[in-house]
């Protein structure tokens, strides 16, 4: 990493800072997630073993309901997008989770919508941390995909380009990289660590990060969703991004289902 890079990191911001106050200086990645210990590779970074498209979520428009999107593995890597205008869908693992840490790298044009999910149901109800990489969008805010009560949290937005960001108000989570530090914080055009953990039932908390610093962390206080499912990536429906894509890469995941939690969620 370049030294300029490397001193811009490390500008973030404690509570209350995007109201006027002071910034303070931290080392890059000291809000990391504990350290890579127990996590499984899910993506053999050759084929989609493991996975599978599912066309039984809203983003799906073909009218014969036999396509989610157009998904492929091309350099290492899972590209995603729209085959025909307007029609997305869901790549799912086959496998399925309850309490559990997904960590993945990200290098997506900046115009697609995308989205990584968290206990997804085949037809798309799940807990989302969000990969709105486009303007007025955000990255690992968190989103009720399906789920009654209109869960729409975040603590920024793009400002027009990938680039530059405006804090959000009301925030959960007050964001702790400082706006005029995100150009060096997120590489564009790069790939970058996405990471999300959901735990407990049946009102789970949900921690996100980007680049080893955490973005959000909230808890439902209301029981809306199954307490286990599928991983799953989106490609959003609507408009005509055909030729645009998402990729993904070195996708991993931790279980932390213990006994007694699974108990509780049964």
């Amino acid at each position: 990493m370049r030294r300029g890079r490397s001193r811009a990191l490390a500008l973030l911001i404690g509570v209350g800072a995007l109201g006027g106050g002071v910034a303070i200086a931290a080392e890059p990645g000291a809000a990391s997630p504990a350290p890579e210990t127990g996590f499984v590779s899910i993506f053999d970074g050759k084929t989609l073993n493991g996975w599978h498209v599912s066309a039984r979520s809203g983003h799906s428009r073909r009218s014969d309901n036999k396509s989610g999107g157009r998904w492929l593995v091309k350099d290492g890597a899972i590209w995603g997008s729209q085959d025909i205008p307007g029609n997305g869908g869901l790549l799912i693992t086959d496998e399925s989770y309850g309490d559990f840490e997904v960590a993945l790298e990200m290098n997506n044009d900046f115009g697609p919508d995308s989205g990584l999910f968290l206990r997804s149901t085949e037809d798309g109800k799940a807990y989302q941390a969000m990969i709105d990489y486009h303007g007025g969008g955000n990255l690992m805010g968190i989103y009720g995909e399906g789920l009654p009560g209109g869960i729409h949290l975040r603590n920024y937005s793009f400002a027009g380009s990938p680039e530059a960001i405006r804090p959000a108000d009301r925030a959960p989570t007050p964001l702790i990289v400082l706006p005029e530090s995100w150009k060096y914080f997120w590489r564009h055009g790069q790939w970058n660590e996405l990471r999300a953990r959901i735990t407990g039932g049946p009102t789970p908390t949900i921690t996100t990060w980007i680049n080893g610093v955490k973005i959000m962390e909230w808890s439902d206080p209301e029981r809306r969703h199954q307490p286990r499912g599928g991983i799953a990536l989106q490609v959003h429906g609507g408009g005509d991004h055909t030729k645009e894509f998402v990729r993904y890469r070195n996708i991993r995941v931790k279980r932390l289902d213990t006994p007694g939690s699974l108990r509780s969620q049964l």
